[in-house]
C-alpha cells in the first residue's frame, strides 16, 4: 500500500494573474513560482494534449494551491466552460478548499463587505457554529462563499478540542493558517470509501451526518442533511466527501468536463507506487484522463518534482493527478 500526501490542490481559472491577486490580497496567500508550459508531456497528462498552460502556484500555511491557465488549446479541443450560474452545494461537481482561520470575524468580514459590494457571490447567509447535539462538529464555525471567478471557498475555525494540533499552535500574526482538506460531493459514500481508501490508501478520519438550520444556512440549502466522510493521509490536509442525502435533485458532473472548464479541479497526490493503483483503478469505479502513466522529462520533471504520473477521475468524477518521483 503506498503512503500517500496531498502535495497540491488547484483548479482552473480564466485569470490566473487577477485570481492570485484576490488571494494574496484577501486569503492569505503568498505567490509562489508562475510557470508557462509549451505543449508537452505535462499538457497530455491532464488531457489537453497540445495546449499551452500556465500554472501560478500560491502558499498557504504549509499547503500550496495551483492555479491553472489555458493560453492556448490544442487543436481539436473544445473551449473551456464556465462553471454553471445555477450551481449549488449538493451538485456533484462542487468540490471547495477549507481554509483554516484563527479568528472567524477578522477573516470573514472583509469577505462579507466584498459580498455587499457585489464583488463575490455568497453560498451561507452568514459564519456558522455548529450546533453542541453534534459532537464530532460542535462548535466549529464555518462560511462558505465564491471567489471572483465562481470557485467555492470555506473559512473554518476550530474550537479548542476539534481538528488537528497545527491548527492551534501559535499564528505568527497571520490569520489565515493553512488548507485542511479539499471537499468533495459524491453520491455514494461506500463506493468513495474503497476508491479512497482501498485504492489510494488514505484512512477513515470520521463519518457523521450534519443537518438542521445552521447547515441549510451554511450550505445555502433548504432541509438539508449531508453524510460528512473523511479521508486522510499520515499527515498535512485530507479530502472530505460530502453525500447530500436531502435534498435531492442534485446533478452529476458532465462526463466531458475537462481540464479545460472552469469547474475544474485538481488534487496532486504523491505515491511510492503508480502501477497498483493503475491496475486497479477501473475495478474501484475510477476513470482515466491520461493515457496511462505520462513520463515527465527534462525541464518538466524538474519544475514539478515527479516524472511519472497519472491523471484519473474518481467514481464521481474529480479528478486527481497521482504522482510518483
Amino acid at each position: 500500500m503506498s503512503t500517500p500526501h496531498i502535495r497540491s490542490i488547484g483548479f482552473t481559472c480564466r485569470d490566473a494573474e487577477a485570481l492570485a491577486s484576490f488571494y494574496t490580497t484577501h486569503l492569505g496567500c503568498r505567490r509562489q513560482e508562475c510557470l508557462e508550459l509549451e505543449a508537452g508531456s505535462y499538457a497530455e497528462l491532464i488531457g489537453l494534449p497540445g495546449s499551452r498552460l500556465k500554472l501560478l502556484r500560491l502558499q498557504l500555511g504549509a499547503e500550496q494551491l495551483e492555479l491553472l491557465e489555458v493560453l492556448e488549446l490544442g487543436a481539436g479541443l473544445r473551449p473551456g466552460r464556465f462553471i454553471p450560474a445555477d450551481s449549488r452545494s449538493n451538485d456533484l461537481w462542487f468540490q471547495h478548499i477549507c481554509v483554516v482561520v484563527a479568528d472567524m470575524a477578522a477573516a470573514a468580514v472583509p469577505v462579507q463587505t466584498l459580498i455587499q459590494q457585489g464583488r463575490l457571490q455568497s453560498i451561507s447567509s452568514a459564519p456558522q457554529t455548529l450546533p453542541s447535539w453534534n459532537q464530532a462538529a460542535a462548535g466549529i464555525q464555518a462560511f462558505k462563499f465564491h471567489d471572483p471567478e465562481g470557485h467555492c471557498l470555506e473559512l473554518l475555525q476550530f474550537p479548542e478540542d476539534k481538528g488537528e494540533p497545527r491548527w492551534h499552535q501559535p499564528a505568527e500574526g497571520s490569520t489565515f493558517l493553512g488548507i485542511d482538506h479539499s471537499a468533495i460531493a459524491n453520491a455514494d459514500t461506500p463506493r468513495s470509501c474503497r476508491f479512497y481508501e482501498g485504492l489510494l490508501g488514505l484512512r477513515l478520519g470520521g463519518d457523521g451526518v450534519n443537518s438542521g438550520i445552521e447547515q441549510d444556512h451554511l450550505d445555502g440549502l433548504s432541509e438539508t442533511e449531508v453524510r460528512i466522510t473523511g479521508h486522510r493521509c499520515p499527515e498535512g490536509p485530507g479530502i472530505e466527501c460530502l453525500n447530500y442525502l436531502q435534498p435531492a435533485g442534485g446533478r452529476p458532473l458532465p462526463a466531458d468536463q475537462n481540464s479545460a472548464d472552469s469547474a475544474h479541479w485538481q488534487i496532486r497526490l504523491a505515491v511510492s507506487d503508480l502501477e497498483p493503483i493503475a491496475s486497479q483503478l477501473e475495478s474501484t469505479g475510477g476513470s482515466w484522463v491520461s493515457p496511462g502513466i505520462v513520463h515527465l522529462s527534462g525541464e518538466q520533471a524538474t519544475a514539478f518534482g515527479f516524472s511519472r504520473a497519472l491523471q484519473i477521475r474518481d467514481p464521481d468524477g474529480h479528478q486527481l493527478q497521482i504522482v510518483c518521483s
